[in-house]
């Protein structure tokens, strides 16, 4: 079977067509080989304000719905994931170009983020705040904000969406969803799953509309002002474009942008850990996470080990078409991606840094854009170290005391993610303090990857300081009203102030 088939066959067994129009302007490819998988009809800027439009009439109905009521269309969204686990997984591979494991562990996510929103749809509290006035309550209540605008990044094709979607959905909003173009059909399949999930819930019609294209498509998402909140995953300069035009209409924007994460190896590190940890950050997903591992940051006393370990792992890494069960490096998304790799080697040969292992393309499947891992020993951070490359390429810095090596850490634009591996309480405390990491994720003994939804998830500095998935993220998509009721006979004013 082809991969294209295999694509149908899933969109078949999910009960829905994928929609292929031979006319159409957006070319769908696998990065496996670069085939093409068929092509779909771009959505015009009138096209995207009618599904806003469609979007907001659901969102009317929507809000008045008792949470707990939103809640039962989520669990049927979680309940459908888990049927279609399979085929969701295996195309977010031949989609975007991660392996099989890593596939599943990103249907997992949605999973899991549809269970936590179940249950967050009883708790959607306010306060209850104490009146200096007699006879008076004081309380806040949160109520739907409105129709969300997400735009997803095709290195999360699926998670990310699910971690605002299945919040926005609970909190009584509606979604409207531009995937990139590079994971259209990742999107297509989920909107199929959640129309199935609100016809069994009985939720209005139009919950969830996806729109297809490029930057015009965007453009005229983040400037309706029907949209009262922007969620946009990609890279800061997208970020520094999305922001001030939602702010031009006094929008809400919520930005998780690049990362450029580094781990601190510790004289006391445990290094059978310290290399797990380090591999699985820097390598998954080929390097294109914004989690990934950039920079290892490792004390002096214990970098020739580090080294010659991580070395000896990186030239075993099985690499090839991810939907073989034994690869664990899978292609970049595109050539301009392989580019960008080698162009960043060219620079750090340039500064003097030193490549120890990979930096050349991998003969790994016919029409993929397949490298080797590189890991670089830099004499400094220069400018490319500082920058974010979205590929496999790890660079080595060192550092003799603790103070030095967060001041590396540190002095780069980016603050999403960052680890310390130290058995040191000290260090590992002082890391993750208000004097330490920088980063909105700051781990001690595991790696700068793998972030469970839990926890509210996002950055500081150029990363954009947005926060997604768990925790009290779910504020973002209410509104909050501050009431104060009073149930005396007396009209007193606050502050003291007497009007006679």
């Amino acid at each position: 079977m082809t991969i294209a088939a295999h694509v149908t066959s899933i969109f078949e067994r999910i009960g829905a067509p994928v929609g292929f129009d031979s006319e159409g302007d957006i070319v769908c490819r696998t990065p496996i080989d670069g085939s093409e998988l068929g092509r779909l009809q771009a959505d015009s800027a009138t096209s995207v304000g009618e599904k806003v439009g469609r979007a907001h009439a659901a969102f009317e109905q929507w809000r008045t719905v008792p949470a707990p009521t939103r809640g039962a269309f989520v669990r049927e969204l979680g309940n459908l994931l888990r049927e279609h686990k399979d085929d969701l997984g295996a195309l977010v591979t031949i989609e975007a170009g991660k392996i099989l494991s890593e596939g599943q562990g990103e249907v997992q996510e949605m999973i899991d983020i549809c269970d936590l929103a179940v249950g967050l749809s009883r708790q959607l509290h306010g306060l209850t705040i104490a009146s200096e006035r007699p006879g008076h309550r004081m309380m806040e209540q949160w109520h739907p904000l409105g129709v969300v605008g997400v735009i997803s990044a095709f290195n999360f094709p699926v998670a990310v969406w699910s971690w605002n979607a299945a919040l926005a959905f609970v909190c009584g909003d509606s979604v409207v969803w531009k995937p990139s173009e590079k994971t259209v059909l990742t999107a297509l399949a989920c909107r199929a799953i959640a129309d199935e999930a609100a016809r069994r819930a009985g939720a209005p019609e139009g919950l969830l509309q996806v729109v297809v294209g490029a930057r015009e498509v965007g453009e005229a998402l983040v400037d309706d002002p029907r949209v009262p909140l922007v969620s946009a995953t990609g890279s800061t300069r997208m970020g520094k474009e999305v922001a001030p035009r939602v702010a031009a209409r006094l929008g809400r924007s919520l930005l998780e942008l690049g990362g450029n994460n580094a781990a601190i190896i510790a004289p006391t590190a445990d290094l059978d850990l310290a290399v797990r940890g380090i591999v699985f950050s820097a390598v998954g997903t080929a390097g294109q996470r914004c989690t990934s591992l950039r920079r290892v940051i490792v004390h002096e006393s214990v970098k020739d080990e580090l080294l010659q370990r991580l070395v000896a792992a990186y030239e075993t890494l099985p690499i090839g078409s991810p939907l073989d069960s034994g690869t664990l490096v899978g292609p970049l998304i595109d050539g301009s991606a392989a580019a960008g790799f080698e162009k960043a080697l060219d620079q750090v040969r340039s500064d003097g840094g030193t490549v120890l292992t990979g930096g050349t393309r991998a003969e790994a499947v016919e029409g993929g854009h397949y490298v080797h891992p590189a890991i670089v020993d830099m004499p400094e951070q220069t400018e490319i170290v500082r920058t974010e490359t979205f590929a496999p390429l790890l660079y080595v810095l060192t550092y003799r005391d603790l103070d030095e090596a967060i001041a590396l850490h540190n002095a780069v634009d980016q603050g999403l993610s960052s680890a310390i591996f130290t058995m040191d309480v000290r260090e590992a405390e002082l890391f993750v303090s208000a004097t330490g990491s920088d980063c909105g994720i700051a781990n001690v003994n595991i790696g700068t990857s793998g972030a469970e939804i839990g926890g509210a998830f996002g950055g500081e500095k150029d990363t954009g300081g947005g926060r997604e998935s768990g925790s009290d993220a779910w504020r973002n998509y209410m509104r909050r009203t501050t009431n104060t009721i009073n149930y005396s006979t007396e009209l007193p004013l606050a502050q003291g102030v007497d009007f006679g």
